[in-house]
């Protein structure tokens, strides 16, 4: 996944930190334009045919997983069913997170590992409903738990993004809003082919086709980088590290 990335051009000509880059005459290029066209550049590569193969590949992973799952050796042990169903969670957002930020350095390996814990404990919230840690009692709730809420994700994203503002947390923490984001969208997408989204207080939509399932889950990446190009976030992280962050 090193290939979802590329660095900016550190020669003189070209660097927007110097002043002004140069056009493809040699002319000088004003600064506010050079860095209009590193953004440019940037969200071009958001389309990238790398990204677009790894989005791919994610979405045929979806559809192994549950496959897999649907085995006969597999579907009657409740535990191994819900162990390799959460587990599958987990890869999905991870793997969606990976193609978000591309995998550069060992921290970003650290990175998408959390968003694949993310959206793994989020099932947690099945036992605190039950009140209890029997799996049974979990997976047979009358209703559904808290962090199943779909219309909870952009107001906990947001009050994240709020809380991070207030306490003035440095740059390095400015993707963890988008992080959380994908963690739980890709959740409640695939969870939706059973039970459709749960849209509190309006209650919950039909099921999603299937097809619809697979297609958002590969898309969502592509999604989540458009929205961190608009807000700037792939700005504040591209300053901090030097390099252009795209998928």
């Amino acid at each position: 996944m090193q290939g979802f990335y590329s660095k900016l051009d550190s020669s003189p000509s070209s660097s927007p930190l110097l002043g002004a880059g140069l056009g493809g005459d040699g002319a000088p290029m004003p600064l506010s334009l050079a860095l209009e066209t590193k953004r440019a550049q940037a969200l071009l590569q958001t389309f990238s045919s790398a990204s677009l193969l790894a989005s791919a590949g994610l979405g045929m992973f979806c559809v192994v997983a549950d496959h897999v799952l649907q085995l006969s050796v597999i579907q009657p042990h409740l535990w191994l069913r819900a162990t390799l169903d959460n587990a599958t969670h987990g890869l999905v957002g991870l793997w969606s997170w990976a193609v978000v930020i591309g995998l550069r350095k060992k921290s970003d390996l650290y990175e998408v590992l959390l968003a694949g814990l993310l959206a793994s404990i989020i099932d947690l919230d099945h036992f605190y409903m039950a009140g209890s840690l029997s799996l049974k009692a979990a997976v047979s709730l009358p209703q559904r738990p808290p962090l199943h809420c779909s219309s909870l994700i952009p107001v906990i994203c947001l009050s994240l993004r709020f809380l991070m503002w207030v306490g003035r947390l440095k740059d390095a923490w400015c993707s963890l809003p988008w992080m959380l984001f994908i963690s739980m969208a890709t959740h409640h997408v695939r969870d939706a082919v059973r039970h459709g989204l749960w849209m509190c207080p309006f209650g919950n939509t039909v099921p999603v086709p299937y097809w619809l399932y697979v297609s958002t889950t590969a898309t969502l990446p592509h999604l989540c980088s458009v929205l961190m190009y608009l807000t700037g976030t792939r700005d504040v992280i591209s300053t901090k590290h030097g390099v252009a962050i795209d998928v």
